[in-house]
């Protein structure tokens, strides 16, 4: 007998409430504009100053991030300067922040966008389909660019927003599960607001929410702005009632 193929998941996703979702994205981006932390990345639309905040944030707390990211913008003031560089300059100029993958993917990046001669007036691309096809950009960072420097209605999730998502939408899911991680994001997706302005203070806003509210150690749920419509405080607080 043939045998019989496993069921494809429900799409939890599509069974969260608009509305609940429209409150959600309200309540968050009403606290960031209250509360975001003032970041130099957060002041410009540069794509390649953008690029190269993500790259230095992934797996690096933002207080060492902020003076490198300085110093090297000073060295290496666009794409073409970074292509010119040979790669040990680059990874010599990233020296104190680790994972120096990150480093020769920026160089390797830098000299695939500038190969076609036209180095003074280098760009990324500004889709997200675009970016990921270049050396070093996953999903979250063509995201990350494409939003931030572009505009673009473009979901992003990284360890924060999926932690952020997860609690507030479906706690059952859990971001290490290929499976879940799918499905947060599209419940990443399903919160974009309808403008890519919007966008913009959205990501930016579950990012936020995510490393200094919702934390990974504790969730400070009492300073929570999304709490009246997070399933996870909801439970906690059956559960102190039925205690």
């Amino acid at each position: 007998m043939p045998r019989s193929r496993a069921k494809p998941a429900p799409d939890i996703s599509a069974a969260i409430d608009s509305l609940a979702l429209s409150d959600f994205g309200r309540r968050l981006r009403a606290w960031y504009r209250r509360s975001a932390r003032d970041l130099p990345w957060r002041r410009t639309r540069d794509s390649y100053r953008i690029l190269v905040s993500e790259l230095m944030l992934q797996q690096t707390q933002v207080a060492r991030v902020v003076p490198k990211y300085h110093e090297f913008l000073k060295t290496f003031p666009s794409l073409a300067h970074v292509a010119q560089a040979t790669p040990q300059r680059v990874m010599e100029a990233w020296s104190g922040l680790g994972y120096y993958a990150r480093a020769r993917n920026l160089h390797r990046l830098a000299a695939h966008v500038t190969s076609d001669g036209t180095r003074r007036r280098a760009k990324l691309p500004s889709e997200p389909h675009e970016l990921r096809a270049l050396p070093g950009i996953g999903a979250y960072t063509a995201g990350a660019v494409a939003s931030f420097a572009y505009g673009k209605r473009a979901a992003l999730v990284d360890t924060n927003v999926a932690r952020v998502l997860s609690r507030v939408f479906a706690p059952s899911l859990s971001p290490k599960r290929p499976r879940d991680l799918t499905a947060i994001w599209r419940i990443a997706e399903r919160s974009l607001p309808r403008t890519g302005t919007a966008t913009w203070t959205h990501n930016q806003a579950l990012m936020e929410l995510g490393a200094l509210v919702c934390t990974a150690r504790v969730a400070h749920c009492a300073r929570c702005p999304v709490r009246p419509v997070c399933a996870t405080a909801a439970s906690a607080a059956s559960g102190a009632r039925d205690g």
